[in-house]
């Protein structure tokens, strides 16, 4: 008898957050007014384009990263936006920051994972050091990240949108891409666990894997001589990535528009992986 009552209470609790989401309405304007989103890795590259782009679209942007310097100076250019310092390998800098923005501007719709590290070396060379430290960044930081937003999301009971920056380099083999291979891989594969295990929550959780973005983290690399020369000639659109374009999907991905979208890995890559 108490195994069936707690079954009919759990079914129950399901519906209940089930009908969290179908009960909002659908929209397709694409306008995040009103959401409260949190973006990692926002002082430059792609976390900055995103920030900008929320707040264009009527976001409260709360802006993360483990330059301080460089996060603060670029609030200043963003409306309604707000710097800290993060560094999303610290599993208790990373509870800090969100239980403190969390007491600052309430509930957070919205969580956009852009940080991450770009070390590159052959396989037989790599160091221990440095592969846990691509791996600490890149996969455990998003999780770290994605954990502690999401307990607060489902405390919140209203849903809410994860997003995770993967890479087309944990799709498809990369020279030199080992430990970051490795770490996008595994976000792509975490994304999956997240959007299972949250879904009966209203949360919708998504990767996006881009190709060789016009950012810092591929200067030295991507962006010279032979390794630029091949990768532009393997790709059928012909160049890198903007920033911008990542920030479009981003949008779409915390929108309203998007709320059937769960567990996926949105590829923009300009078509680098398809061949």
């Amino acid at each position: 008898m108490r195994g069936l009552a707690f079954r009919k209470r759990l079914s129950e609790y399901k519906t209940k957050r089930r009908n969290i989401m179908i009960s909002k309405p659908y929209k397709t304007d694409f306008s995040l007014e009103g959401k409260l989103s949190v973006i990692t890795g926002a002082g430059s590259g792609i976390g900055y384009a995103v920030s900008k782009l929320y707040s264009q679209r009527g976001a409260t942007v709360c802006m993360l990263d483990r330059n301080e310097a460089a996060v603060k100076k670029a609030a200043e250019d963003i409306p309604n936006a707000h710097a800290y310092y993060v560094d999303v390998s610290d599993y208790t800098n990373v509870y800090s920051v969100i239980d403190r923005i969390a007491q600052e501007h309430g509930q957070i719709d919205v969580l956009v994972n852009c940080a991450g590290i770009g070390d590159i070396e052959w396989a037989k060379d790599f160091d221990e050091k440095t592969w846990r430290k691509v791996l600490d960044v890149n996969l455990s930081g998003t999780f770290f990240m994605s954990q502690a937003v999401g307990k607060k999301m489902i405390a919140a009971e209203n849903g809410g949108k994860i997003i995770c920056m993967a890479s087309q380099a944990g799709i498809v083999a990369i020279d030199k891409h080992v430990a970051y291979s490795a770490s996008k891989a595994g976000i792509i594969s975490m994304v999956k666990s997240l959007a299972y295990e949250w879904g009966q929550y209203g949360i919708q959780v998504n990767a996006i894997s881009p190709t060789a973005t016009e950012t810092p983290i591929i200067v030295g690399y991507w962006d010279v001589g032979e390794v630029h020369e091949k990768a532009i000639a393997n790709t059928p659109a012909g160049r890198f990535c903007k920033p911008e374009e990542i920030a479009a999907a981003c949008v779409f991905l915390a929108s309203e528009a998007s709320n059937m979208i769960t567990g996926a890995n949105l590829v923009i890559d300009g078509g680098y992986t398809i061949h």
